[in-house]
């Protein structure tokens, strides 16, 4: 093959050549007034002319370059020339053989179809930082270097490779390095939401959080679940704004110091007025969305606070599903905010799903069409609440790849019947004060706990406990009074209201005290026990008891 032809029809050599002609001086226009080309050389201090780039000898330049040279002309790319630097990566190279043969190291780069394509389309293509068989990366440019009316048809194909194997080591260990970091993040993230969710006896939980793809940094999603005592649950689900490992470990301080205002037993918007000031203190300048809620099976509803969260979805034993977007405050850590709490019912065969915006938000759809999807999604969804959880993350098109983080969190009070209905009872007295009130409330105590079949060393208990708290309640507290007493499959619940909203603390009694002595005698025979003040003013004071298993 006549190099020397094709290095003529390299990119730009035919259009520099059409300059050259249209830019030549003619004859005619020489003679008017023009200097003659010698004399011009004499009369100026202009340094002599350099030879222009298309007198340089095509074949020279290319052997002379770093980067890696290959010319190949027909559709079997048949060898026309390898410039010395592509024969010092690869070897030498046969000329006028099959480049399938003689080029191995393209077609383990997939190179062959690409020069197939530059003969079809006579449009240049790149392929970007492939590594080769000589263990560096490279760039290849495959450009056509041949002119229309080619007679010894076919084409040719001009492949130029520059070594990129330095930038492409510093690209992949920036990647290694994000890769740690994520992994670092997703790791602290991990450990530091719940390993196991607490289940009470009155709900079934479930729980999904799903860090985002790989391309996108890990946030400060959480979730938790935390038994209040006499049967009541805390309910919480939030998002730190920002991303990484800063977010997290966030995220890790407001989760454990909701725990801890838990433990109060607060109304939720006194929780999220303290967990407002927290923030504020941990980073004035990171904020957080957070719904903290409190179900009471007695009351057959979820109480709820909003900082500024995405609404609570419940859907009913019908299937009707009911938004709980109001009252919402703004996200913790703004400050100057009155949070106020909201409830929404959640009886019996009702589920509720508290989530957080990557489930839902989508950038090119508005907010409140992902809710009404996941709306949609909710109202169709059966099962366990692990099943629902699934489905709703399915429905919502959350992905490995998804370009930010999800947690989602689902609680079911399912509606119990039968057997399993009986292991589930309720029973209360309005205690009128007088004398006899003591002995009343005993009396239906070990009524009710006769009729649920108690053991006789549990039935004992649950009367002590009954009398003891009754009795603070008539000494101490102030009518409205009430006793209730309930039963789950795991445990008894002793509990007593009133008006007054003092609550009782335990106290060591002196020998010769006369009273100060109940509150220690529950704490010493219950399992466990509390006090709390109620919405409409007054206190609740509780006490429970572990069941034996069944064996």
């Amino acid at each position: 093959m006549n190099f020397t032809r094709w290095s003529a029809r390299l990119p730009g050599t035919q259009r520099r050549a059409a300059a050259r002609t249209e830019h030549a001086v003619t004859p005619d226009r020489r003679g008017e007034g023009s200097v003659p080309a010698a004399r011009a050389e004499q009369l100026t201090d202009e340094a002599p002319p350099m030879p222009a780039v298309d007198e340089l000898p095509a074949r020279e330049v290319l052997d002379r370059v770093p980067a890696l040279v290959a010319l190949v002309h027909g559709p079997d790319h048949r060898i026309a020339y390898v410039n010395d630097a592509y024969a010092a990566a690869f070897g030498e190279r046969p000329l006028g053989e099959p480049a399938r043969e003689a080029l191995p190291e393209l077609a383990e780069l997939g190179l062959l179809p690409l020069l197939d394509q530059v003969l079809r389309s006579g449009k240049p293509r790149t392929l970007k930082s492939r590594k080769a068989p000589d263990g560096r990366s490279y760039t290849f440019t495959c450009t056509p270097a041949a002119a229309h009316g080619d007679r010894d048809g076919g084409g040719a194909v001009l492949v130029f490779a520059t070594d990129v194997t330095d930038h492409a080591e510093a690209a992949e260990r920036l990647r290694a390095s994000e890769r740690r970091q994520r992994e670092t993040a997703v790791t602290l993230q991990r450990s530091l939401l719940p390993q196991e969710l607490e289940q009470p006896d009155d709900l079934r939980i479930a729980a999904t959080y799903q860090p985002g793809g790989t391309e996108a940094a890990v946030g400060g999603d959480w979730y938790d679940v935390i038994t209040l005592g006499g049967g009541r649950t805390a309910l919480v689900i939030g998002d730190v704004m920002g991303r990484g490992v800063r977010a997290a470990a966030v995220m890790g301080q407001l989760r454990t110091a909701v725990r801890a205002y838990a433990r109060l037993d607060l109304p939720p918007h006194e929780v999220l007025q303290l967990l407002d000031g927290l923030a504020t203190e941990i980073d004035a300048n990171q904020i957080a969305t957070c719904v903290y809620a409190i179900h009471d099976p007695n009351e057959g509803r979820l109480v709820y606070a909003s900082a500024g969260h995405l609404p609570i979805l419940v859907r009913d034993e019908n299937g009707t599903v009911l938004r709980a977007d109001e009252p919402t405050g703004p996200p913790l850590g703004t400050g100057g905010w009155m949070h106020a709490s909201g409830s929404v019912p959640l009886g019996p065969g009702s589920t509720a799903v508290l989530y957080t915006d990557g489930l839902v938000e989508r950038r090119n759809e508005d907010l409140d069409e992902g809710i009404a999807s996941l709306e949609r999604a909710l109202a169709g969804a059966t099962g366990t609440p692990q099943v629902i959880c699934d489905r709703l993350v399915r429905s919502a098109g959350v992905t490995a790849d998804h370009d930010d983080d999800v947690a989602v969190l689902i609680l079911q009070h399912p509606a119990r019947t039968g057997s399993d209905g009986e292991l589930f009872r309720n029973a209360a007295l309005e205690l009128l004060g007088g004398v006899e009130a003591a002995p009343r409330a005993r009396a239906f105590a070990s009524g009710v706990l006769t009729s649920w079949r108690f053991p006789t060393d549990l039935h004992d208990l649950g009367v002590l406990a009954t009398s003891e708290l009754v009795a603070n309640s008539l000494q101490h507290g102030t009518p409205p009074m009430r006793l209730r007493l309930r039963r789950t499959d795991r445990r008894l619940i002793v509990e007593v209201t009133d008006g007054d909203d003092h609550l009782p603390r335990r106290r060591r009694a002196e020998p010769g005290d006369e009273s100060g002595r109940g509150i220690a005698i529950v704490a010493t025979i219950a399992s466990n026990w509390g006090s709390r003040r109620t919405p409409g003013g007054g206190k609740a004071v509780w006490c429970e008891f572990v069941l034996p298993r069944a064996t």
